[in-house]
């Protein structure tokens, strides 16, 4: 199972509609949003992850700060008040300055505010460091194998939605100032369906 299957599978209905009271929006907003971030988010993992010290780097993280476990009760982590505080944080690490890029993006695709995108992504970045942790534990990844596996996951993507690769490259390849391309909208809700074919 892939990184944003499990993923996928992790954030049912039920979640779906718990973020979106959390954020004042209604679950089909909410589930375009989720659908933009999590490609974007995989994608920024694959971007640090390009040289052999970030790929360590990111090893590190996830010894020391992720074992998975947050995805056995994922109900519970984005009920307890707790996700927007832990993964302000993350979110530092995985998009840097790339953050306004990537919260205008997930706006203009999902109807959301900026404001409302970024508690989505720190709301779904934990579950992201989580499912990877997962992932890397079960394919017994060292570093260079936790690389080449975002890799994939970011070629899976754009071969199943061919203009994920131009969004990806505007948003997250490059600093990330804002001023993105105006077929984003056209973009978002499909970004994920075509690849994750069970999602709602």
């Amino acid at each position: 199972m892939s990184l944003l299957e499990l993923l996928s599978q992790q954030l049912d209905d039920q979640a779906i509609r718990n973020m979106g009271r959390q954020l004042g929006a209604d679950p089909q907003s909410t589930s375009k949003a989720v659908n933009v971030a999590l490609p974007m988010l995989v994608g920024a993992l694959a971007n640090n992850t390009k040289d052999q010290g970030g790929a360590q780097s990111l090893a590190g993280a996830l010894d020391r700060d992720h074992d998975g476990s947050i995805l056995d009760d994922v109900a519970g982590f984005l009920g307890g008040g707790q996700s927007s505080g832990l993964g302000a944080g993350i979110l530092k690490h995985m998009l840097g300055g790339r953050r306004q890029g990537t919260e205008t993006a997930i706006g203009r695709a999902s109807g959301l505010d900026s404001g409302q995108a970024g508690q989505l992504l720190a709301m779904l970045a934990p579950l992201v460091m989580g499912a990877l942790a997962k992932t890397r534990q079960n394919n017994q990844l060292d570093a260079g194998g936790l690389a080449g596996m975002l890799a994939n996951e970011r070629r899976q993507v754009e071969r199943a939605q061919p203009q994920a690769g131009s969004l990806l490259n505007q948003v997250i390849d490059r600093d990330g100032d804002g001023n993105i391309a105006d077929d984003i909208a056209e973009i978002g809700a499909g970004l994920l369906g075509s690849f994750l074919k069970s999602r709602r």
